[in-house]
């Protein structure tokens, strides 16, 4: 009886469990085929977002993206004579192309195990690291491990904006991979390289590259950066300006403890991806930052501002005229429309200050600044300039002294080349540079240039003609000679030798309707304007040139 019962216990008990596993395995098995068809229609779903976000995206060729990863602003270089290194030109942001082999391999080490440890392996996404942005972003997580490659930091950067959309996210994955396509590891990380942000410098100016990173920071080129130094650059592009150790103004942060905490994390992810060993971690660590950094020095403008005031202003008008030229326009064309030749110059000064130019002088650099200290200290450039004010709480007279502004010039007869100039006492009191931008009458010079040169090759006159030198009087113009005497009948030959006023204008006054000045201009004095021409005084040196 008892095992009877016994029998049928178990065959229920068998029964419930069965009953139970095949419900347990229904609910799982549905599960699982629910879950499944989750994941594909997830997939299919951000597939076909994806594809809804990129459709109208042009696909570059390689050629297209080539241009456009390599195309990031550099800045030109300025030189003395004979190739002597004055400084950069002025610009936003200093930037300097560098190749691959001429970077520190610390740097590249560096940079990878940082910013992307699976560079060498991925093929421009990294899917994993997507999945968990994205999912970060949907959950509004607050930790933020980003997805992004080099690769696709130096698509943002170069062939899109930087607008947080998933659009933009989209395209800058599909651009990624297209650019791995084409492209070796070394073309992109040398690009990715040349333009990363690395914040300022130690003259306060703002940096991008690594070459004007390392010597902008430590005062050395790029190939020659040592571990630590390389590490520090490296962690510098996550927060530029957090971790840069200059201010605004150039001078050293009081606080380098944000740089040098990255630092430490840039050199434990090297050890960690094992590119150098604990005892060079170490090493690295304890060295000196801020006893190496690169000392401020004064930017070319501070050191010289008339000379580069007026190499940009010189290098804009005949960039201004190749850019004109290359449209079809002659130069005198251009600078009879004021308009066209502003935008002409807005041109060249944009791609002056982004090109990369090297701008070759013929200033003599010793000479030059030779000159600049004779300026400075020699007194006898005749009285003081006397300039009055009112004290308001008074209403007394005050006087204010100044020396007499200053300009020289030398230049070379026998090529015409500019070796040194002066253009001012101080550039700061005064922009005007007296050198080449303030007119002065040329004086007696005009005689032998506008009327006797001239009227010879005219067949008006010849070294043996007879000029009057008696009283002149021309409407009410009536010049004199310097001794405020006359001479009477004198030959041409003569009246240049004592550069007498009135035998000159007399002459000047018997060619001026068949147009002298023309050859002034041929030789190359065009500051002198036909509507001059009508001025009677002009023949001796009556204008400005």
């Amino acid at each position: 009886m008892k095992r009877n019962q016994l029998s049928i216990s178990l065959e229920k008990a068998w029964h419930y469990f069965s009953l139970t596993y095949d419900v347990v395995w229904n609910v799982i098995f549905i599960l699982l085929v629910a879950a499944l068809c989750l994941v594909c229609f997830a997939i299919g779903a951000g597939a076909g977002y994806f594809a809804f976000l990129v459709k109208d995206m042009p696909v570059p060729s390689p050629d297209e993206m080539k241009k456009e990863i390599y195309h990031y602003g550099e800045t030109s270089h300025m030189y003395f004579a004979n190739g002597v290194y004055l400084g950069r030109f002025r610009s936003d942001l200093d930037r300097e192309a560098v190749r691959l082999s001429d970077v520190s391999p610390y740097v590249v080490q560096a940079i990878i195990a940082t910013e992307d440890e699976h560079f060498y392996e991925h093929h421009g996404v990294v899917p994993k690291a997507v999945i968990r942005a994205v999912f970060q972003e949907l959950t509004n997580s607050p930790v933020k491990s980003g997805g992004s490659t080099l690769t696709q930091q130096l698509v943002k950067n170069q062939m899109l904006t930087n607008e947080v959309s998933f659009e933009r996210k989209a395209k800058e994955m599909l651009l990624s991979l297209r650019l791995e396509k084409f492209f070796s590891k070394e073309d992109i990380l040398e690009a990715y390289l040349n333009v990363v942000p690395f914040g300022r410098n130690s003259s306060g100016r703002n940096i991008a590259g690594i070459q004007a990173a390392a010597q902008g920071v430590f005062g050395v080129n790029a190939k020659e950066l040592n571990l630590a130094q390389a590490s520090f650059l490296a962690g510098l592009p996550q927060n530029p300006f957090v971790y840069t150790p200059f201010a605004a103004d150039g001078s050293v942060k009081p606080d380098l403890s944000a740089g040098l905490k990255r630092m430490k994390t840039v050199l434990y992810r090297m050890k960690r991806a094992g590119y150098i060993s604990e005892k060079q971690y170490k090493e690295a660590l304890s060295y000196d930052v801020a006893k190496h950094l690169a000392a401020p020095k004064p930017s070319p403008f501070e050191q010289y501002p008339f000379l580069t005031m007026e190499i940009e202003r010189r290098a804009k008008e005949v960039l201004a005229e190749t850019f004109a030229k290359r449209d079809g326009y002659k130069p005198e064309e251009v600078q009879r429309e004021p308009a066209r030749f502003r935008r002409y110059l807005g041109e060249a000064e944009k791609a002056l200050r982004q090109g990369g130019y090297r701008i070759y002088t013929t200033i003599d650099k010793k000479i030059y600044e030779q000159m600049q200290r004779i300026a400075a200290r020699y007194p006898y450039y005749g009285s003081d300039n006397v300039y009055y004010t009112k004290d308001k709480k008074t209403g007394k007279t005050i006087p204010h002294r100044q020396p007499v502004e200053v300009g020289a010039m030398l230049i070379e007869n026998k090529t015409g080349k500019i070796i040194s100039f002066v253009g001012g006492r101080d550039y700061g009191r005064e922009q005007l540079n007296h050198a080449t931008q303030a007119h002065r009458s040329n004086g007696s010079t005009m005689k032998p240039l506008l009327v006797y040169a001239p009227a010879m090759e005219m067949g008006v006159i010849q070294p043996a003609t007879i000029i009057p030198d008696l009283p002149l009087s021309i409407g009410s113009y009536a010049p004199k000679n310097a001794d405020g005497k006359t001479h009477g009948l004198v030959t041409a030959r003569y009246a240049l030798q004592q550069s007498f006023n009135i035998p000159a204008v007399r002459t000047y006054m018997r060619i001026r309707s068949r147009h002298p000045i023309d050859y002034l201009h041929k030789m190359g004095i065009t500051s002198v304007s036909k509507q001059e021409e009508a001025n009677p005084a002009l023949a001796i040196g009556g204008t400005h040139i």
